[in-house]
């Protein structure tokens, strides 16, 4: 067994595509080596802002001879669709293969040395790869035809084994040579196999594995804050970008300006994070959020940052970072000149702005949807949705909620959220707090975007949650009336995402209202499904919820989800198990019996199973009913539990298809009540299994 090694060695590649890169290569590699019947024991990848690069572990020496076969007519077909597929394969009769009536031409391809099958394959990925961005360069790049690649393709490794494979793409031959770090190392470095291609590189500064070099960014960038008595703040995704931007990183430790420190530390942070790829650091031993809802329990924002060079510089990075606090310290600059300028203006002038901005074109401006949201937070506070409260505190939050849906898009038309958009919301309450608004309405500016995804805050502030929840609502429910909804995997307006933020805003505040009276019908189907999405993790099975939703009339998403939990318990018992399947059988025989006779009664002379399935249902169907209206969903289970046994007695003795149409009748009557009694509780039609 042999290994491969193929480099592709270009300009920069940009870090956001690196992994992307690296998967595509080792699928598409695989695919064309599975066309010749080859596949690697192990396969590797790396890649640096330089290069990218493969490594396919155990290769045979040759492949083995390789079936291949050709679907043609059945064996009673017309005797000239035969003639034709016989002259199209060039067999014979007599040499077709039938397979369940229908003709197939087999052939066999010899086997062939893999260094052979390699040299095909590598121009193939490289044609065929699926960069988001590429170019043509050169003088050749004049042709359409012409290679296109992320950067200019500068040099190829191909060796397999120590033999090199020969290729020439785009006038770049193949070779064993390839070069280490641009400053450190420049010249060339002849590769002897794929096994000693990492640490020959290592030792030439270039560290290929990209998970070593997003190990040692994370290490040096913590001991060197700490060395500073700081804490590092830890973002995965700039450790990952930093590690795409460097082949021997270096993280150096930078101090700026602490005037700075009045500007918001998220303004700092992504200022830092954005523009320069930096990372910051905060004082205390624990690293808190940063954002402004979490401001009393964060730790204080240090005039700290730590960048990554890509040189071991000779005066220990100093020059380096002295560089780089000058150019963060420009950007800190632009960023205070936005802020202390947004601050000169009132947001109640700033939300005059939005009726200039559209919404959508369908949908009005920003002002129109502002004034929605404004009226439909005012009804949620005022119809007791999000508090239970004294009437005059509650004319308080709701002329607090509607003074914060006035000005919660208004930061939109400031100058830092026009630089980043990501802080819309945050900024709006630093500039209320600022401007003198009540805590509670700079508060609900702040959060009324939140949540925005799994994992994120979920506000429970009566103000905030008003908002919020109204933001939310009005974007679902007018997309809706425009017949603007998600289809497939299109949702560009994110409204599968909104849905599950109202359920977050509704489940974890324990919000108690009918959702029909702010929403249509196919809405509440629509949150019906993300609900389903939203409970799957949490181990809440989509059948039960549907079960719940198919009886019609349950919108109190509270209320729905504690009977899904009550019915979820049941089912996984005894009783509920074979009450499931009493009830699928009753129910198959009203479907095969087409229902109850008109006219039908109950049987005058029961049987014995008869008359205690009877009373069985006399006692559990009204116990059930008060126990639904209870919200006592366990006791309503257990009602239903009591009618197991009757219903297995009857089946076990009675006859329902019997030759007296009466007695039938009403044994189809019978069965009838138990499926209005276990419909009272849920549809168990719904339920699979």
């Amino acid at each position: 067994m042999t290994d491969f090694l193929l480099e592709l060695r270009s300009e920069e590649i940009p870090a956001r595509m690196q992994a992307k890169a690296r998967e595509d290569l080792a699928r598409l590699f695989s695919a064309e080596l599975a066309k010749a019947g080859l596949a690697a024991a192990e396969t590797v990848t790396y890649a640096t802002p330089r290069r990218l690069a493969l490594i396919l572990r155990g290769l045979p020496d040759a492949t083995g001879a390789v079936a291949e076969e050709v679907k043609g007519p059945k064996a009673s077909a017309p005797p000239q669709a035969l003639e034709g597929f016989l002259r199209k394969t060039g067999l014979s009769r007599e040499q077709l293969v039938e397979r369940d009536g229908v003709l197939f031409a087999v052939s066999e391809k010899p086997g062939r040395d893999t260094a052979g099958v390699l040299a095909e394959a590598i121009p193939a990925v490289i044609r065929a790869f699926p960069w988001p961005k590429s170019m043509r360069w050169g003088d050749a790049s004049r042709s359409t035809e012409a290679l296109r690649w992320v950067r200019p393709l500068q040099g190829i490794v191909a060796l397999f084994g120590d033999a090199i494979v020969p290729v020439t793409i785009a006038g770049v031959e193949s070779g064993a040579a390839t070069v280490g770090h641009r400053f450190h190392h420049p010249g060339a470095i002849t590769i002897g196999s794929a096994a000693d291609y990492v640490e020959k590189l290592r030792a030439c500064h270039v560290v290929v594995d990209q998970a070593e070099r997003e190990s040692i960014i994370a290490l040096g960038a913590t001991m060197a804050a700490a060395k500073a008595g700081l804490d590092l703040v830890r973002d995965e995704g700039l450790l990952a970008e930093n590690a795409g931007l460097t082949e021997w990183p270096m993280p150096l430790l930078g101090r700026f300006d602490p005037a700075y420190l009045d500007v918001p530390p998220e303004v700092i942070q992504l200022t830092a994070r954005l523009n320069q790829k930096y990372f910051v650091c905060v004082d205390g031993a624990e690293v808190g959020a940063l954002d402004a809802s979490q401001a009393s329990k964060a730790p204080t924002l240090a005039n700290a940052f730590v960048c990554t060079a890509n040189i071991d510089a000779a005066d220990g990075g100093g020059k380096i970072v002295e560089g780089n606090r000058k150019v963060l310290a420009a950007r800190l600059s632009d960023a205070r000149f936005f802020y202390q300028t947004d601050l000169k203006v009132p947001l109640e002038e700033q939300a005059a702005k939005l009726s200039k901005i559209v919404f959508h074109e369908k949908l009005g401006t920003v002002a129109d949807k502002v004034e929605r949201v404004a009226s439909l937070a005012r009804w949620l506070v005022e119809e007791g949705i999000v508090v239970s409260c004294p009437s005059s505190l509650g004319e308080d939050l709701a002329a607090l909620a509607t003074r914060a849906a006035r000005l919660c898009k208004a930061d939109l038309v400031t100058g830092m959220v026009g630089e980043f958009p990501e802080l819309q919301g945050v900024m709006g309450g630093y500039y209320a707090a600022a401007q003198g608004e009540d805590p509670r309405v700079a508060a609900a500016i702040r959060d009324h975007y939140k949540p925005v995804g799994q994992g994120d805050d979920v506000p429970t502030a009566p103000v905030t949650v008003a908002v919020a929840l109204a933001d939310k609502l009005d974007s679902i429910t007018r997309f809706f009336a425009a017949d603007m909804k998600p289809s497939g995997s299109k949702d560009p307006f994110a409204l599968r995402r909104s849905a599950l933020g109202v359920l977050a805003l509704i489940l974890d505040n324990g919000l108690r209202f009918p959702l029909l009276t702010a929403v249509a019908p196919d809405v509440l189907t629509f949150f019906a499904d993300r609900l389903k999405v939203q409970q799957r993790e949490a181990g809440v099975r989509h059948d039960l919820i549907d079960a719940i939703f198919a009886l019609g009339g349950e919108d109190d998403l509270v209320r729905l989800l504690a009977r899904v939990h009550a019915l979820q318990a049941f089912v996984t018992t005894d009783d509920g198990t074979n009450l499931l399947a009493g009830y699928k059988r009753a129910a198959n025989i009203l479907k095969k019996e087409g229902g109850v006779p008109d006219g039908a009664a109950a049987n005058p002379a029961p049987e014995p199973a008869e008359a205690a399935l009877v009373a069985a249902l006399d006692t559990a169907e009204p116990a059930a009913a008060d126990a639904v209206a209870r919200e006592d969903f366990a006791a309503a289970m257990a009602a239903l539990a009591s009618l197991r046994a009757p219903i297995d007695a009857f089946f076990d003795a009675v006859t329902v298809n019997d030759a007296d149409p009466v007695k039938r009748a009403a044994r189809l009557v019978l069965l009838d009540r138990v499926r209005t009694a276990v419909h009272g509780v849920a549809d168990f039609s719904k339920i699979e299994g």
